[in-house]
Protein backbone atom coordinates (compact mmCIF):
# COMPACT_ATOMS: atom_id res chain seq x y z
CA UNK A 1 0.00 0.00 0.00
CA UNK A 2 0.94 3.89 -0.75
CA UNK A 3 1.72 4.37 3.29
CA UNK A 4 4.69 1.55 3.68
CA UNK A 5 6.15 2.89 0.04
CA UNK A 6 6.13 6.50 1.74
CA UNK A 7 7.71 4.94 4.93
CA UNK A 8 10.30 3.21 2.98
CA UNK A 9 11.16 6.21 0.45
CA UNK A 10 11.43 8.28 3.91
CA UNK A 11 9.34 11.05 2.61
CA UNK A 12 7.01 11.49 5.78
CA UNK A 13 7.31 13.98 8.34
CA UNK A 14 6.05 14.74 11.39
CA UNK A 15 5.92 18.43 12.25
CA UNK A 16 4.87 20.76 15.15
CA UNK A 17 2.57 23.50 14.10
CA UNK A 18 2.55 25.51 11.49
CA UNK A 19 1.92 29.09 11.46
CA UNK A 20 -0.03 30.08 8.43
CA UNK A 21 -1.62 27.79 5.09
CA UNK A 22 1.52 29.02 2.89
CA UNK A 23 4.27 28.02 6.07
CA UNK A 24 2.63 24.21 5.85
CA UNK A 25 2.76 23.64 2.38
CA UNK A 26 6.19 24.78 2.88
CA UNK A 27 6.57 21.92 5.21
CA UNK A 28 4.83 19.53 3.47
CA UNK A 29 7.04 19.97 0.81
CA UNK A 30 10.27 19.40 3.26
CA UNK A 31 10.54 15.88 2.37
CA UNK A 32 10.64 16.01 -1.27
CA UNK A 33 12.90 18.57 -1.03
CA UNK A 34 15.12 16.49 0.98
CA UNK A 35 15.15 13.54 -1.04
CA UNK A 36 15.54 16.04 -4.58
CA UNK A 37 12.64 15.43 -5.84
CA UNK A 38 11.89 18.98 -6.24
CA UNK A 39 13.73 22.02 -5.69
CA UNK A 40 13.69 24.62 -3.00
CA UNK A 41 11.03 26.43 -4.79
CA UNK A 42 8.65 24.05 -5.81
CA UNK A 43 6.81 25.36 -2.55
CA UNK A 44 6.50 28.74 -3.65
CA UNK A 45 4.64 27.27 -7.12
CA UNK A 46 2.24 25.79 -5.02
CA UNK A 47 1.14 28.74 -2.66
CA UNK A 48 1.07 30.76 -5.80
CA UNK A 49 -1.57 28.28 -7.44
CA UNK A 50 -3.76 28.43 -4.37
CA UNK A 51 -2.41 31.72 -4.49
CA UNK A 52 -5.01 31.94 -7.53
CA UNK A 53 -7.30 29.44 -7.82
CA UNK A 54 -8.53 29.12 -4.65
CA UNK A 55 -7.82 26.40 -1.87
CA UNK A 56 -8.75 23.48 -4.15
CA UNK A 57 -5.74 21.28 -2.72
CA UNK A 58 -8.04 19.91 0.55
CA UNK A 59 -9.63 17.28 -0.90
CA UNK A 60 -11.70 16.92 2.49
CA UNK A 61 -11.91 17.80 5.56
CA UNK A 62 -8.57 17.30 7.40
CA UNK A 63 -6.84 16.07 4.07
CA UNK A 64 -4.87 18.23 1.39
CA UNK A 65 -2.70 17.29 -1.82
CA UNK A 66 -0.83 20.02 -2.31
CA UNK A 67 0.61 19.83 -5.51
CA UNK A 68 2.00 22.08 -8.57
CA UNK A 69 1.16 22.67 -12.43
CA UNK A 70 1.72 19.99 -14.89
CA UNK A 71 5.64 20.36 -16.04
CA UNK A 72 6.93 22.36 -13.21
CA UNK A 73 10.63 23.39 -13.41
CA UNK A 74 10.94 22.31 -9.51
CA UNK A 75 10.03 19.06 -10.12
CA UNK A 76 12.94 16.60 -10.96
CA UNK A 77 11.01 13.39 -9.55
CA UNK A 78 7.65 11.56 -9.47
CA UNK A 79 6.87 10.54 -5.77
CA UNK A 80 4.29 11.44 -2.77
CA UNK A 81 5.35 12.93 0.25
CA UNK A 82 2.83 12.56 3.69
CA UNK A 83 3.29 15.22 5.89
CA UNK A 84 1.05 15.05 9.26
CA UNK A 85 1.15 18.72 11.40
CA UNK A 86 -0.13 18.67 14.95
CA UNK A 87 -2.61 21.33 14.41
CA UNK A 88 -5.32 22.11 11.68
CA UNK A 89 -4.15 24.96 9.06
CA UNK A 90 -7.02 26.98 7.74
CA UNK A 91 -7.05 27.27 3.80
CA UNK A 92 -10.18 29.88 3.84
CA UNK A 93 -8.57 32.92 3.99
CA UNK A 94 -6.98 32.17 0.49
CA UNK A 95 -10.38 32.88 -1.02
CA UNK A 96 -12.02 29.48 0.21
CA UNK A 97 -15.53 29.73 0.50
CA UNK A 98 -16.69 27.18 3.73
CA UNK A 99 -14.47 25.68 5.82
CA UNK A 100 -11.06 24.48 4.61
CA UNK A 101 -8.37 23.17 6.94
CA UNK A 102 -5.53 20.64 7.18
CA UNK A 103 -3.71 18.68 9.22
CA UNK A 104 -2.68 15.77 6.47
CA UNK A 105 -1.11 16.95 3.86
CA UNK A 106 -0.41 14.38 1.16
CA UNK A 107 2.54 16.49 -1.29
CA UNK A 108 2.96 15.41 -4.71
CA UNK A 109 5.99 15.80 -7.70
CA UNK A 110 5.30 14.34 -11.35
CA UNK A 111 7.74 13.87 -14.00
CA UNK A 112 6.84 10.59 -14.74
CA UNK A 113 2.72 10.95 -16.05
CA UNK A 114 2.72 6.82 -15.64
CA UNK A 115 4.01 6.64 -12.19
CA UNK A 116 2.35 9.70 -11.15
CA UNK A 117 -1.27 8.09 -12.84
CA UNK A 118 -0.12 4.91 -10.60
CA UNK A 119 0.63 6.70 -7.52
CA UNK A 120 -2.68 8.66 -7.89
CA UNK A 121 -5.03 5.58 -8.09
CA UNK A 122 -3.31 4.41 -4.86
CA UNK A 123 -3.72 7.44 -2.85
CA UNK A 124 -7.68 7.68 -4.59
CA UNK A 125 -8.17 3.94 -3.13
CA UNK A 126 -6.88 5.29 0.15
CA UNK A 127 -8.87 8.19 0.53
CA UNK A 128 -11.75 6.88 -0.06
CA UNK A 129 -11.99 4.80 3.32
CA UNK A 130 -13.37 7.06 5.71
CA UNK A 131 -11.60 5.01 8.30
CA UNK A 132 -8.24 5.16 7.30
CA UNK A 133 -8.97 9.03 6.69
CA UNK A 134 -9.61 9.51 9.89
CA UNK A 135 -7.04 7.05 11.59
CA UNK A 136 -4.69 9.59 9.82
CA UNK A 137 -5.62 12.44 11.44
CA UNK A 138 -4.33 9.91 14.31
CA UNK A 139 -0.66 9.48 13.37
CA UNK A 140 2.38 10.93 14.88
CA UNK A 141 5.24 8.41 13.99
CA UNK A 142 6.18 6.57 10.81
CA UNK A 143 5.02 3.28 13.15
CA UNK A 144 1.57 4.55 12.82
CA UNK A 145 1.90 4.66 9.40
CA UNK A 146 3.00 1.43 8.92
CA UNK A 147 0.27 -0.32 11.15
CA UNK A 148 -2.36 1.84 9.39
CA UNK A 149 -0.76 -0.17 6.06
CA UNK A 150 -0.73 -3.53 7.61
CA UNK A 151 -4.43 -2.48 9.01
CA UNK A 152 -6.09 -1.65 5.84
CA UNK A 153 -4.08 -3.78 3.55
CA UNK A 154 -5.95 -6.83 4.15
Amino acid sequence: MLLKDIVEQKLCRFEGNADSWQDSIKLSCKALEDAGIVGEKYADEIIDCVRENGPYIVLMPGIAMPHSMENSPNAFGTAIAFTKLENSVSFDNCDGDGEKSASVFFTLAAVDNELHLKNMRKLFKMLTNEELCADLQKVTVEADLLALDAKYSR
